[in-house]
């Protein structure tokens, strides 16, 4: 493992209050306690009940614009292609697209979601490792903007399948540069031993021979190397072998319009210090200067996890041999990444609680010991029918749910200034088991 997205920190954890003047979203009332922009937590979670999910407009729209700022400033010409993986609600992606945002899409289902949402299918770029047959056939159909490819025995299928439709595939190789990430093992990319991409040595060869072949359209190369990365330096070696591996296929007389650098940036959960889209873009100007190519990013995380939050319930404080647990009604099957990837998330009660600062855990309600959200984790008290928000959970929450332990999925809700709506009301239980079908026999 290359290190965990938990991992020890040199300075205490950040409090309540440090948790809350790092972001600007968010702000305490004396009257009406914890808002996002203009609207009282409070009165979201009384008219929905938790566990909800809550998205901040106003925040994606500023982080969109500070993004698309810092490339402008640096000179570099990016279009932005949002990571649909992140959050694919059709209200999130709606918005990202009328800011201009394109779409990256990993299956058929983030393709549909992206073109109903209104995204111009030109502007859709699809990868993955593992894209099915029908799906490539989609993806042509609907004319999108750049297919990337991740191994040989794709570029071949893909021939096929777009000479049968007769049509032409824009296709970008996937390039595996053996970078690593220094981030998460389960969400490092970039490595020989991962699945994802061509070895770099193998992108020459194979790219003149992608030039050759029927219903093939090389336009450039794409790599990935991961996510929540906090480091520029992985960065700038995967760019300085994308701008080798260019400038190589440029030599050779092949086209090549287009250089796809992925996302990855990371954000600050815990209030570390992380690199900037300022930074990354004094990156990709210095790796490709004088290359004159389009470039094209996939930001998701970057943009949505500072933008949403999950409100959750206090059901009981159960005495623990080392700590008091704080149970709450929300589990991991409404937000996994603590269970999956040990990750840190603030936690801020929605109204000030009274009593000393101590150590607690903070679990959820799932039969699963992984079921944990903090531990030792320094809280004011908190008593039975308190409410919290679980906080950065905007990307890689709600999308990665379940209703494992039959516990229905979490509802949605989106503010924007003073305004809110729901987005995704609560599934009643029977939604549960409404598409089971028993056998006649039984």
């Amino acid at each position: 493992m290359h290190g965990t997205l938990d991992a020890p920190s040199l300075s205490p954890d950040p409090d309540e209050a440090e948790l809350i003047a790092a972001r600007p979203f968010l702000s305490r009332s004396a009257l009406d306690g914890l808002l996002l922009e203009g609207v009282p937590l409070a009165a979201i979670a009384d008219a929905l009940g938790t566990p909800t999910y809550v998205y901040s407009a106003g925040t994606i729209r500023a982080r969109y614009a500070a993004f698309t700022e810092a490339l402008a400033e640096a000179g570099v010409a990016a279009h932005v292609h949002y990571a649909v993986k992140a959050n694919d609600h059709l209200a999130v992606l709606r918005l990202l697209g009328g800011l201009g945002a394109g779409a990256d899409v990993v299956s058929g289902g983030e393709l549909a979601r992206a073109l109903v949402a209104g995204i111009p299918p030109e502007r859709i770029v699809f990868s993955g490792v593992g894209k099915r047959a029908e799906e490539l056939a989609r993806a042509l159909e609907a004319g999108i903007g750049q297919i990337n490819v991740e191994s040989a025995e794709e570029l071949f299928e893909l021939s096929e399948i777009a000479s049968g439709l007769g049509l032409t595939a824009k296709v970008a190789l996937r390039v595996n540069p053996d970078i690593d990430a220094r981030t998460h093992a389960k969400i490092t990319t970039g490595l020989a031993q991962n699945k994802f991409g061509i070895p770099a040595s193998d992108i020459p060869a194979l790219y003149a021979r992608a030039a050759a072949m029927p219903g093939i359209a090389p336009v450039g190369l794409a790599l990935h190397i991961g996510s929540q990365i906090l480091s520029l330096a992985p960065f700038r070696e995967s760019f300085a072998v994308l701008g080798a591996l260019g400038r190589a296929l440029r030599a050779e007389g092949l086209p090549l319009s287009r250089l796809d650098c992925g996302g990855g940036l990371g954000v600050s959960y815990r209030n570390e210090p992380a690199p900037t889209p300022a930074g990354l873009a004094g990156a990709l100007a210095g790796a490709f200067r004088g290359l004159e190519v389009e470039l094209l990013l996939e930001p998701g995380r970057w943009l949505l996890a500072p933008a949403g939050l999950l409100l959750a319930s206090v059901v009981r404080i159960k005495p623990g041999s080392e700590r008091p647990f704080v149970v709450l009604d929300a589990g991991m099957n409404d937000l996994i990444r603590p269970a999956l990837y040990e990750a840190w998330h603030g936690i801020v009660p929605l109204a000030p609680a009274a009593g000393p600062v101590g150590p607690v855990d903070i679990v959820g309600p799932i039969c699963e010991s992984a079921d944990t959200f903090a531990t030792a984790r320094p809280m004011a008290g908190l008593a039975p029918g308190a409410r919290v928000a679980i906080l950065d959970a905007g990307a890689y929450g709600r999308v990665m749910g379940s209703a494992y332990n039959a516990r229905p999925c979490a509802a949605e809700a989106m503010v924007e200034g003073e305004r809110w709506a729901v987005i995704r009301p609560r599934p009643p239980l029977a939604a549960l088991w409404e598409d089971e079908r028993v056998p006649d026999w039984l």
